[in-house]
């Protein structure tokens, strides 16, 4: 039996008996952290707080056989403003689902564990648009994940694809150059000339994004990133529903 304590977190919960919650953390030093915390369901628990999705703190680790408990939490943030804009907690919820399903346990992730908290941070405290945001997001995503698409030169031929209307390869991962792409080919996505230098304007991670920038590729680093996780997501629906919502012209 030991006793830690993980910065982390809460990327995941499922109710467990009738006041317990397993909790699924995310630690930038353990990666994936499984725990349960007992009754954090009550009202008066000083748990409740540390036990809701997107809480973010210090947590107090019980092991015995294998098994952690939550013995005890200090908060840093909730990414309480989410709550209030439906858009947004949807983006929010996609993030943590997305890294949930890429953590491994025993396996430090500082820049995933960063870009969540960049992510979350912006979603919560900025104006800025949920689009370029989320797409900013997908991009270092994969890039965290040794996924990172080639968006310079061309994944077939390797030709410099200069700023033109250039096409997507979503199985290759990349641009492919006019000579190279074949009529109706069923992973090709088209990508614009604004779109192609949004790609390569690529900056650090935590200052990705224009504000004005409404033409980021998000529903093209959707369908490239979606599919090489391990799972479907569940929030997938919602951000389509999110998109078309957003398509759709104002009355």
């Amino acid at each position: 039996m030991r006793q830690t304590e993980q910065t982390a977190i809460v990327v995941r919960h499922v109710n467990y008996r009738e006041n317990d919650r397993m909790l699924t953390l995310f630690s930038p030093t353990q990666g994936r952290v499984e725990a349960v915390a007992r009754g954090c369901r009550r009202p008066k628990s000083p748990l409740v707080a540390a036990s809701e999705l997107f809480a973010l703190g210090d947590y107090e680790l019980y092991e015995k056989n294998g098994r952690r408990t939550v013995t005890g939490a200090v908060l840093t943030e909730t990414f309480y403003p989410l709550r209030g804009d439906w858009a947004r907690l949807t983006c929010g919820m996609y993030a943590l689902e997305c890294c949930e399903a890429a953590i491994q346990p025993e396996h430090a992730d500082q820049d995933l564990f960063l870009l969540l908290l960049h992510t979350l941070s912006r979603l919560s405290f900025s104006d800025q648009p949920w689009a370029p945001l989320m797409s900013g997001f997908l991009l270092y995503f994969a890039e965290t994940e040794g996924l990172r698409p080639r968006v310079n030169h061309c994944v077939r031929c390797g030709r410099r694809v200069e700023e033109v209307p250039a096409g997507f390869d979503l199985e290759e991962g990349g641009l492919l150059c006019p000579a190279c792409r074949r009529p109706g080919e069923r992973n090709l996505r088209p990508l614009s000339r604004e779109n192609l230098r949004w790609l390569r304007r690529r900056g650090p991670a935590s200052s990705w994004v224009n504000t004005e920038d409404a033409i980021a590729p998000l529903g093209v680093l959707r369908a490239y990133v979606e599919p090489r996780l391990d799972r479907q997501l569940k929030t997938a629906p919602l951000m389509d529903a999110l998109g078309r919502e957003e398509a759709e012209p104002a009355t």
